[in-house]
């Protein structure tokens, strides 16, 4: 038996996948975005970290499954979830013996054992950090080639995918670059939708609570309004068959 380690625990997510659901943020992560707004996650062991069984979880998650309706169900977030990979091996399959719709919301840079965790994936939410080698060891501090392992995966084993991507002043914004995005994210399968996330500072008082300093101090948050035209054209059906 392996005890996931869990940062925190939300009952009645909206934004984390489809209808109403459980997300379970799961401690520790290797990539140190610089807009990273939970770097409480970082440490595998962390503050205040739950330890908790698979079956003790999906007992939890089961006292739930009346507001996740058809659509709903439990999110695996973090941090980063692919690092569990031995809890998420024993909970993942207990969950849908539960009937309960999975999903990884991830970055995709885990320790391996991919395809076993993705045969008991509904669904995954891909946080694209950047769609170049060069760009993404800029914006995390490492390199592409894990995301890229766990991305031919996902294409392999033609899991659904939402993806996901944080817009930064002077970093991942400008028509260039989400230009780029666009035709990347053509070239995957199974896509069923584009979410464009304004950078946000809502995480600085952490930094500061842990004593680390901010990567981007002094960037100011992204205007949601201004990324309207760039999420419509992510989401135009026509665009992605061209």
């Amino acid at each position: 038996m392996t005890l996931g380690r869990i940062h925190s625990f939300e009952s009645m997510g909206l934004v984390d996948g489809p209808g109403v659901r459980s997300v379970v943020f799961l401690q520790g992560c290797r990539l140190r975005c610089q807009y990273c707004h939970n770097p409480d996650t970082w440490s595998m062991t962390g503050r205040n970290v739950q330890e908790m069984s698979a079956e003790e979880l999906v007992k939890k998650l089961s006292r739930f499954k009346s507001y996740y309706g058809k659509k709903g169900g439990v999110t695996f977030s973090g941090g980063e979830p692919l690092l569990q990979k031995d809890f998420l091996l024993e909970v993942l399959p207990l969950c849908r013996k539960a009937g309960i719709h999975t999903c990884l919301d991830t970055a995709g840079c885990g320790i391996g054992g991919y395809e076993e965790i993705l045969a008991y994936t509904d669904l995954v939410i891909l946080d694209i950090k950047h769609y170049t080698g060069e760009g993404y060891a800029q914006v995390t501090g490492r390199e592409i080639d894990e995301t890229n392992r766990f991305l031919a995966a996902v294409q392999k084993m033609n899991v659904p995918m939402w993806i996901r991507h944080v817009v930064v002043p002077g970093l991942t914004d400008g028509d260039s670059h989400l230009n780029g995005l666009k035709n990347y994210v053509h070239t995957l399968k199974n896509v069923e939708r584009v979410e464009l996330l304004p950078y946000h500072v809502l995480g600085v008082p952490k930094y500061e609570k842990l004593g680390i300093s901010y990567p981007l101090e002094g960037v100011a948050p992204k205007d949601p309004e201004s990324l309207t035209d760039w999420q419509e054209i992510m989401n135009d059906q026509k665009e992605r068959e061209k």
